[in-house]
């Protein structure tokens, strides 16, 4: 069958790569077309476009760079009705990626085919914020996979849509870097025995900005006692950070998230997939997210963020099962008393990592890609009868 990929980011290309080497272990004669990344690539297919002329975030960002959207866009959709099909399956990206359901939804409309059918890896965070999308995810979407497991009630429940939880691909990818790596030491590390204090300070140069200052300050007190270190995002250059750690008891390390995951003692993190992979790893953390505007932001909040929580672990968990320092929440106070809490003898620390448990509970223990490769094939076979 041929299998038609869209993705917009790193962690896309990543999720993607590894549902087609799962596609092709279920059907070896599977063709593959993206719009992806190296990743991707290196499976086998054909790339059509680069994630990195996609990956546009931010209003000014993405409306100054509209013409160059809309034109990858027109190209994606000429694409797809040239090389027709059997599916197009759609990594997150919402913004660009509903677009391309509505168009394929509507081709198929016209011609009266039943191909190609829409099918969505990686759900829309449409809980979180645009829950008006889901009248289009409803309308063009047919099949919908989702790597959350609270997604199940916000979907079927609530919107009476049904989905696939396919297990979850962090755990499972943590889970295999520690049968195969073991806990070893990062590499130019001249203390391998030393304990460490890991810093992940987000992936996008604003987050950095605004976190990483105070999660060194935060730190201060234990340089003499543990190696602090810096998660470097694949993404930022590393001549960005000098200007933060210089002078400083922080080194960073770039390409060794994992590895410095599993010797971490306490970790400080911004929102997003590094709280999942903080808690996989087992290693208590505090979520810090600072914004400029904190306090607007908390009265704001309520109208436009429809979740109580901002980090994955919680929103699993459905409780506090990390402490979230976010806005107007947040204070350089606030943020060392938590530290303090989740260090070894701290009152939280033992709590956390009980709530850890639980969390990787409900993720389960399927493997993501290829429980979704063998829905997938079967749908699709389904669907020739």
């Amino acid at each position: 069958m041929k299998y038609y990929l869209i993705v917009g980011e790193a962690s896309g290309d990543l999720h993607a790569s590894r549902l087609m080497l799962s596609l092709q272990r279920e059907d070896p004669e599977a063709e593959f077309r993206f719009y992806g990344g190296d990743l991707m690539a290196s499976v086998g297919g054909t790339l059509v476009k680069h994630y990195n002329e996609l990956a546009y975030m931010g209003f000014i960002t993405v409306l100054l760079h509209l013409p160059t959207i809309l034109k990858n866009m027109k190209m994606c959709k000429r694409d797809i009705s040239a090389w027709q099909p059997d599916v197009v399956i759609l990594v997150d990206y919402p913004g660009f990626n509903l677009g391309i359901a509505k168009y394929v939804h509507g081709q198929r409309q016209k011609t009266n085919s039943l191909k190609p059918k829409v099918f969505y890896y990686i759900s829309p965070k449409i809980w979180a914020w645009k829950e008006h999308r889901i009248k289009n995810i409803r309308r063009d979407v047919d099949e919908l996979f989702s790597i959350l497991p609270f997604e199940i009630e916000f979907f079927e429940q609530k919107h009476h849509y049904p989905i696939h939880y396919v297990g979850n691909p962090t755990r499972e990818e943590v889970d295999e870097w520690i049968k195969e790596h073991g806990a070893r030491s990062m590499e130019h590390d001249t203390s391998p025995h030393a304990k460490t204090i890991a810093l992940l300070a987000g992936s996008r140069r604003q987050e950095i900005k605004d976190n990483l200052p105070a999660m060194i300050e935060a730190t201060k007190p234990y340089a003499g006692q543990y190696d602090v270190v810096l998660a470097g995002a694949p993404s930022i250059p590393e001549d960005f950070y000098q200007p933060f750690v210089e002078g400083t008891h922080v080194r960073v390390v770039h390409n060794q998230t994992y590895q410095l995951l599993s010797e971490a003692t306490a970790a400080l993190v911004t929102s997003g997939t590094a709280t999942l992979e903080t808690c996989c790893f087992g290693v208590p953390q505090v979520v810090s997210y600072r914004l400029p505007m904190g306090k607007a932001y908390g009265l704001l909040r309520k109208w436009f963020v429809k979740v109580k929580y901002v980090s994955l672990v919680n929103l699993i968990a459905d409780r506090e099962v990390v402490p979230e320092l976010v806005a107007n929440t947040f204070s350089m106070e606030a943020l060392k008393y938590e530290l303090e809490r989740i260090m070894p003898g701290g009152d939280a620390r033992e709590a956390m990592l009980r709530g850890y448990d639980e969390v990787r509970q409900r993720l389960g223990s399927q493997c993501a890609p290829d429980e979704a490769a063998r829905l997938m094939i079967k749908l699709l076979k389904h669907n020739q009868v």
